[in-house]
């Protein structure tokens, strides 16, 4: 591969991670929530992952501005994390 040409996502070559979209199925303005969150989900077995988090810590308020901090999951993922997640919340 030249290196002027860019991968293909979809190679058989990639890591199934990287091929996935990954989907928010948790926003916080906190980041302590969405690091539990997503502990919670990871110890079920979930590929979660929080994004944002720097970004909110940076500026105070900000986390408010950008939408949240995210937790996010591999799109196949995410309906048994969504449950998971309602079904924490009922306790």
């Amino acid at each position: 591969m030249e290196a002027t040409e860019e991968a293909d996502p979809h190679s058989p070559n990639r890591p199934a991670a990287q091929v996935m979209d990954r989907v928010t199925v948790y926003t916080a303005f906190n980041p302590t929530t969405a690091q539990i969150v997503c502990s919670r989900l990871q110890t079920a077995g979930i590929h979660a992952s929080v994004e944002g988090e720097a970004a909110a810590l940076s500026m105070e308020g900000y986390s408010l501005s950008t939408g949240g901090i995210r937790v996010q999951v591999p799109e196949p993922e995410a309906d048994a994390a969504r449950a998971l997640i309602e079904a924490d919340e009922e306790t």
